[in-house]
């Protein structure tokens, strides 16, 4: 039994939803977000509070059914209060810093690296060895994150890179003279 298929989601007051067949249109103060679901699960919205129904009791429907209502939840969360990933620059001389809309990270190569900062996402450098990403898409915070943090993956032997807040690194050792 899909246990959070069942939940229903509580739509706070500042929070519009439409519906248009399988095409659901999430609009708060964070901005607006659209986005297709399966035509299988039907939405029933009482009041403030949206629940969904799945046609059968196969597991294909139940994974759809939790699936359909996670994703209909971070819509609305983000456009009620948003998203946000921050990373960490480790490295001696590892920096970054804000140039109009593009993010030049100094880590290590010969030149800087910009990354554009997409619609539907803001970028922040507060500190020279920190970065936030703000956004009203879950899904579009996470990519852009993701791919900063590639820029410079944290290697394992001095713990150097591009890292998530609180990312653990395990460290291994290096190698051993005779």
């Amino acid at each position: 039994m899909s246990r959070i298929g069942n939940e229903v989601v509580v739509l706070p007051e500042s929070v519009e939803v439409e519906f248009y067949g399988n095409n659901v249109t999430v609009k708060g103060p964070n901005g607006e977000l659209t986005r297709a679901f399966s035509p299988d699960i039907r939405f029933h919205m009482a009041e403030n509070e949206v629940s969904f129904i799945r046609p059968n009791e196969s597991q294909k429907m139940k994974t759809v059914h939790g699936t359909t209502r996670a994703n209909f939840n971070n819509m609305v969360v983000g456009v009620s209060e948003g998203f946000q990933k921050s990373l960490e620059l480790v490295g001696v001389g590892y920096r970054a810093q804000m140039q109009g809309t593009k993010l030049i990270l100094n880590v290590g190569y010969s030149q800087p690296v910009e990354v554009e900062t997409p619609e539907g996402v803001t970028i922040e450098a507060p500190a020279n060895n920190q970065v936030i990403v703000k956004g009203s898409s879950k899904e579009l915070v996470g990519k852009v994150a993701a791919k900063i943090r590639s820029v410079r993956m944290p290697e394992p032997y001095k713990g150097k890179g591009i890292r998530y807040s609180g990312e653990q690194v395990r460290s291994k050792e290096g190698k051993t003279g005779k």
